[in-house]
């Protein structure tokens, strides 16, 4: 694999997508932005307008407590898994296409490691203001504290603080915004995403398995895996049928997992079927979705699902989530394996490092940063 040493001199991490944002060349303006939490203390009963959604954009919100058994997301036995059952690896196989979601439970990570990794984090964003704005996220970027995705000074608002870092490869890391504070922060988030990224590797040789193919095909083919985690706070809102906690969107990962902390209201919704699920996380498990990566190279097989998160009038909720992909210099299109004259190829060859560049310059808004790779079909009248 040659290594492009240019790119971190142009690029920087983009957590949520596991890409790369280009340093701006003039300044983005996003207006004022309200930190939410200090908005909860001083005005508690205060929704900004910028946080107002249009109607159309509203949330439904669940008026009872947990969805119809018929729609709840498969959950697969990680331990299984491990020892190579087949009838686990088929159900893994039906996840990823009936859902592009799943929990994962016996995963093999300390149950200790998650509960400090979800303790620093709400220590993290209980810190004073002024503290946490020592790591601020710049306009146009994506790592650090504020909010991401932010491009002009009338863009709506997501009711939500991030606190997002790049890990992997080292050179996407930038060292100032790496917290102090709390004590062991820092090697908290190191020993959890190492084991996050073993989780990450192994699932992928499993999907591998169940599409017929070498288990060793996509680790062989992303190179040095790039990897990020951002850590999502949402404090109660007065208003939350007003507002959304994050804009509908899929991710631009390979793997996205997601840790919710224990106690949170449901926040996490899906787009099943044109209807938004809430998904209430088993305990200990961990979220599992599809990102565009795989829904490329398998050619639509697999697809990756629209999700957004809602506020809760009463309750706050935090999520650890970790983003993984392919190397920002691989080559990514269709596998041949998954192209045929019953499946023509939907989506064009590209840079992952050109797609994810792409992704973080563009509001988050459903599945339309997909479009970049899709193949334009041309109407024959």
């Amino acid at each position: 694999m040659i290594h492009v040493p240019i790119m971190h001199n142009y690029y920087e991490l983009c957590p949520d997508s596991v890409s790369m944002a280009p340093v701006p060349n003039s300044p983005v303006k996003v207006g004022h932005i309200d930190d939410v939490q200090e908005l909860r203390k001083t005005k508690p009963r205060t929704v900004p307008q910028r946080f107002v959604r249009d109607m159309t954009e509203r949330p439904t919100l669940p008026t009872t407590p947990l969805p119809p058994p018929d729609t709840h997301m498969p959950v697969i036995d990680f331990s299984k898994l491990s020892k190579g059952n087949k009838d686990e690896i088929f159900n893994l196989a039906t996840a990823c296409q009936e859902w592009g979601f799943f929990q994962v439970i016996n995963h093999e990570i300390d149950l200790n490691l998650l509960e400090r990794i979800e303790n620093l984090s709400r220590e993290f964003f209980m810190l004073p203001l002024e503290e946490k704005q020592k790591y601020p996220m710049a306009p146009g970027t994506v790592q650090g504290y504020g909010q991401a995705f932010v491009f002009s000074e009338d863009q709506k608002l997501d009711w939500c603080n991030m606190f997002a870092l790049g890990l992997e490869p080292e050179y996407l890391r930038n060292p100032n915004l790496w917290p102090k504070t709390p004590e062991r922060f820092s090697e908290t988030v190191e020993e959890y995403s190492r084991e996050i990224r073993k989780l990450c590797y192994n699932l992928l040789k499993d999907i591998a398995l169940g599409l017929d193919l070498k288990g060793d095909v996509f680790e062989k083919m992303f190179g040095v895996s790039v990897q990020a985690i951002r850590m999502n706070y949402y404090p109660p809102c007065s208003r939350p049928d007003l507002v959304l906690g994050l804009s509908p969107h899929s991710d631009g990962s390979a793997l996205t997992v997601l840790q919710q902390a224990k106690g949170g209201p449901v926040g996490l919704q899906i787009l099943k079927n044109n209807t938004w699920l809430p998904i209430q996380p088993i305990p200990n498990a961990l979220v599992i979705n599809i990102g565009d990566t795989i829904e490329v190279l398998t050619n639509g097989k697999y697809r990756s699902v629209e999700h957004r998160a809602v506020a809760h009038e009463e309750k706050d909720r935090l999520s650890i989530v970790t983003f993984f992909a392919p190397s920002y210099e691989v080559e990514l299109g269709p596998m041949p394996e998954f192209v045929d004259e019953n499946h023509p190829c939907m989506y064009r060859r590209y840079n992952h490092g050109e797609y994810s560049k792409h992704y973080v310059t563009n509001k988050l808004q459903g599945k339309k940063t997909l479009d970049f790779a899709k193949i334009q079909t041309k109407n024959t009248d």
